[in-house]
């Protein structure tokens, strides 16, 4: 049988382990000491613009400001339609300081670099991606091919997908019903109103969304039918994930299961 092991009894680390018998084929660990920016959306203020890089920076609340090149600022941000441009446009001309914008971190920041960004919004959900502000992007997910990518094809234009976005279908959406698919999509187009209003209530910057812990991010991506169990081994943990299921997939709830043994 396959199972989920989720270890939260050591304060500086979660675990969360994927085995099938007693082979272990998947594990991810997160450091809980260790600030995660990766995936995080921000309403963030561009401080810089720097011409010779075709990049801008921006404060978005880090102790070091983060990096966005040209080609991650959606036209939704311009300032000056690039048709009304003669000759080749530069970053100069389209964006300025001080402007405000909604921002997603694609990288932590290493060393002296700050954090790469990116005004290209994505949002994962069970079975799809969502991009809000991207509608050229979109599809069914690299790793689907075959008759699963030919019967997703269907499902997917019968889906209610706003025009001006774009939806990637999930590996874990194969097999599921267009009212499946639709939940999950009805599901990140409210996170997204809840993003953008939430982005009018203050000024940059300052953090509107944050990326789920390793755990909600396993039980969201890995918790299908063949998963038989999901043992968890503190009782505050064990909630989080519970209410999480409740919410997202119900149907599983029954496999969300606290555990007690003294052995690890």
């Amino acid at each position: 049988m396959k199972r989920m092991l989720i270890n939260a009894t050591h304060s500086e680390e979660l675990r969360v382990a994927l085995v099938d018998g007693q082979r272990l084929y998947d594990l991810d660990i997160e450091h809980r000491t260790r600030e995660q920016k990766k995936s995080n959306i921000y309403k963030g203020r561009i401080t810089r613009i720097e011409p010779s890089l075709e990049a801008a920076f921006v404060d978005f609340g880090s102790e070091r400001h983060g990096f966005l090149p040209l080609k991650e600022i959606s036209r939704e941000y311009f300032v000056k339609n690039p048709k009304d441009i003669q000759g080749r446009f530069t970053i100069k001309d389209v964006i300025k300081e001080g402007q405000e914008v909604i921002l997603q971190v694609g990288k932590e920041e290493r060393g002296n670099k700050g954090a790469a960004l990116s005004t290209f919004i994505s949002l994962a959900g069970r079975y799809l991606v969502l991009m809000p502000n991207n509608p050229r992007a979109g599809g069914i997910s690299r790793r689907i091919d075959g008759d699963d990518r030919a019967a997703l094809r269907e499902v997917m234009n019968a889906l209610n997908i706003p025009q001006d976005m774009g939806v990637i279908i999930r590996t874990a959406g194969i097999g599921r019903s267009v009212e499946e698919l639709q939940w999950d999509l009805d599901y990140l187009l409210t996170l997204w109103s809840s993003i953008t209003e939430a982005s009018d209530k203050r000024p940059a910057p300052f953090l509107i969304y944050q990326e789920s812990n390793v755990i909600i991010r396993a039980v969201r991506d890995y918790l299908r039918q063949d998963i038989g169990e999901v043992l968890i081994d503190t009782a505050e943990v064990h909630q989080e994930a519970l209410t999480f299921v409740r919410q997202v997939m119900p149907q599983y709830e029954s496999k969300i299961k606290l555990y007690t043994d003294n052995i690890p």
